[in-house]
């Protein structure tokens, strides 16, 4: 079986991490662009918007150097790569995207910890949204003792939430409930919420996970990509075990 050898350029201490645990995996690491290199890691996710790599470079300066039959690995691929190029992009990957959620969820947790003079088992805390995010977060508040309503906008969502033991209610329901708590935790990637919902719940801790901002006040914390800033090595951990199964299902 050939073994690959990986060309790690991404810059983020995920990145490191990821590198580092694949090497202990037996996953050759090179440290310079060679014609034996027979994949290239990038951050996750790897491009800007503008298309440059997340450490400002531009991808096509390395793989000018590395040879033309080499795979890309990181996120959000499809845009940025040409088709010529393999591609494994861990952002399609379910598995990677729910365990990506759960590390997400505790690292808001931990926020939320640091910033609250209550503990999260007692803060009545309000969950927008109920998608890979927001289940990770209701079941670790559920786990700390914590009863936290979950909103959702479909009834089908609603009717599983409360078979499995959560309170809940309807999105447009929000402005009632806004002042019975003290955390908020929004996940729905569109305006939800703004200053004039706050009038009457000054104390209300607002943590926004979403990729846009759903919680448009200027408090709120826009908490994105929090697995590698809080838990870089849990990130590195997951990128590192996603790509090694991935790589060894392919062959």
């Amino acid at each position: 079986m050939h073994t690959p050898l990986l060309y790690p350029i991404g810059t983020t201490q995920a990145c490191h991490f990821a590198a580092g645990f694949l090497k202990k995996r037996g996953i050759h690491i090179a440290d310079h662009p060679s014609p034996d290199v027979t994949a290239l890691l990038l951050d996750i996710p790897s491009f800007c918007p503008d298309g440059m790599l997340r450490s400002g470079e531009d991808i096509h300066s390395y793989l000018e150097r590395l040879p033309s039959k080499i795979r890309i690995i990181g996120g959000n691929l499809n845009k940025w790569i040409p088709e010529k190029y393999y591609k494994t992009d861990l952002l399609q990957d379910p598995e990677y995207l729910a365990q990506n959620a759960s590390i997400t969820a505790s690292c808001a947790l931990m926020i939320a910890a640091q910033r609250l003079p209550i503990t999260l088992a007692l803060a009545p805390v309000l969950i927008i949204g109920w998608g890979r995010i927001g289940k990770c977060l209701a079941h670790q508040l559920k786990g700390m003792g914590a009863d936290p309503i979950v909103t959702a906008r479909k009834e089908s969502d609603r009717a599983l939430l409360r078979m499995l033991g959560y309170r809940t209610a309807s999105t447009d329901s929000l402005r009632k409930i806004i002042p019975s708590v003290r955390l908020i935790f929004n996940t729905a990637p569109e305006p939800v919420l703004n200053e004039e919902d706050f009038t009457n719940a000054a104390e209300c801790l607002k943590i926004d996970l979403a990729s846009k901002p759903g919680i448009l006040c200027r408090d709120a914390i826009q908490a994105r990509g929090l697995p590698g800033i809080y838990a870089p090595e849990s990130s590195g951990q997951l990128i590192a075990n996603t790509i090694y199964r991935l790589l060894m299902e392919e062959l």
